[in-house]
């Protein structure tokens, strides 16, 4: 087998679920009541506190933010559970493992999965922070942001910092104020931050004005990943209306194509030279046909359209953007044309795509005909060198 015991599975996404204690117990006086707060619902499925809202499940737990409700407290979280089980619930959180909201418990499911370190991207701010995008008041949503980048690095990767990669979310209305924590965090350790893999449909400038640059110059000069989770933009691809999840789940994936595509042509890389993109569980096997197709658009229509004319798309992707693969054949079988360098595993604990707790056994089956240095490379070594993540054994 060539996953050999000395080479540490290390996944780039994997997702906590917040206890009810995170905001409670790190917010500003003034904003413990009209912060996150985790709430029962009642026998009716009514939520007490809450401005107005439709009911819930009864029973259910649900998050109030300045007294509106965020259902399904635990969105996906389904590890363990028979696959006829699966959906977007649970609603509370004592029907999901405690391993999703407890880090100790977290580290003894790794140790079952045979993962050595994790990186978290977050449940109730949504996977860049967005949720906070909708709050009304602006100092209440700095303080929610600070809230769960002081828990994720104080808390939950302090419970054992060779195990967790500490990522960081941004108030992502105010570039200055990303900038401001991004100053922060990395001081407290952070290792990356997360941000949205689309910006129009959240209502934010894009790549192509100059309103990010002083975020993107930040995380360059302190070697810090931007991670794009796909989903984060709030856009879904979907072919009908009518289309059962299967269909927008099978094409997630082309949020990441998206970006990608985005970033390649833009000016992003050549004012941020040393910016590094970690495309968080959008697969790899499409990235080989996109990259001939960028190439051979950039060599048709480089002379009359406004885009760098020297570099090709292909070349800035091998500088610039790493891609993950939970469970990729295809990618794997053409990892020289994407580059073995720009490829980490992931697991995706506790969402319905993971193979928890067969991760490790269902990476060697897809590795199994990959030299071993490659494999260390794939499964451990690309991820501690993007992330400066310790030292491999």
């Amino acid at each position: 087998m060539p996953l050999q015991e000395h080479m540490k599975l290390i996944s780039v996404d994997d997702h906590v679920v917040e206890h009810g204690r995170v905001w409670a117990d790190r917010m500003p006086e003034r904003f413990r009541e009209s912060g996150p707060r985790l709430v029962e619902a009642d026998a009716q499925g009514r939520v007490p506190g809450a401005a107005s809202a439709p009911p819930v499940p009864p029973h259910s737990e649900v998050w109030l933010l300045e007294g509106k409700v965020v259902p399904t407290v635990a969105t996906n979280a389904v590890a363990g559970r028979p696959r006829e089980e699966y959906g977007f619930e649970p609603f509370r959180l004592d029907q999901v493992r405690p391993g999703c909201y407890d880090p100790k418990a977290r580290l003894a499911d790794m140790d079952l999965d045979g993962v050595h370190a994790q990186l978290c991207f977050p449940s109730f701010p949504r996977f860049a922070g967005t949720q906070f995008l909708q709050v009304e008041d602006r100092e209440l949503g700095l303080a929610c942001v600070r809230a769960y980048n002081d828990f994720m690095v104080e808390e939950w990767c302090a419970t054992d910092p060779a195990r967790f990669i500490p990522m960081v979310i941004l108030p992502l209305w105010d570039p200055a104020a990303c900038v401001a924590e991004i100053e922060r965090t990395h001081a407290m350790g952070a290792k990356c931050a997360a941000f949205p893999e689309g910006l129009a449909p959240l209502g934010l400038p894009s790549i192509y004005t100059d309103a990010w640059d002083g975020v993107f110059a930040a995380c360059a000069e302190r070697s810090l990943p931007l991670c794009m989770h796909f989903g984060t933009s709030g856009a879904t691809p979907q072919a009908s209306p009518e289309s059962p999840p299967p269909v927008w789940i099978s094409l997630m994936a082309a949020n990441s194509m998206t970006a990608m595509s985005d970033l390649l042509f833009s000016p992003v890389f050549y004012k941020h030279p040393d910016l590094k993109v970690a495309l968080s569980e959008g697969g790899i096997g499409w990235m080989p046909y996109l990259l001939d197709r960028m190439d051979y658009v950039w060599d048709h229509h480089k002379a009359w359209t406004d885009i760098d004319k020297q570099t090709k798309p292909s070349e800035l992707f091998g500088r610039h953007i790493w891609g993950c693969f939970i469970d990729d054949e295809a990618g794997l079988q053409l990892r020289h044309r994407i580059g073995v360098s720009q490829i980490t595993w992931e697991g995706d604990y506790p969402h319905s795509d993971s193979s928890w707790p067969e991760a490790r056994k269902r990476a060697a089956e897809m590795l199994a005909d990959v030299p071993d240095d490659e494999v260390h490379a794939i499964v451990e070594l690309n991820a501690r060198k993007l992330y400066n993540f310790g030292e491999s054994a």
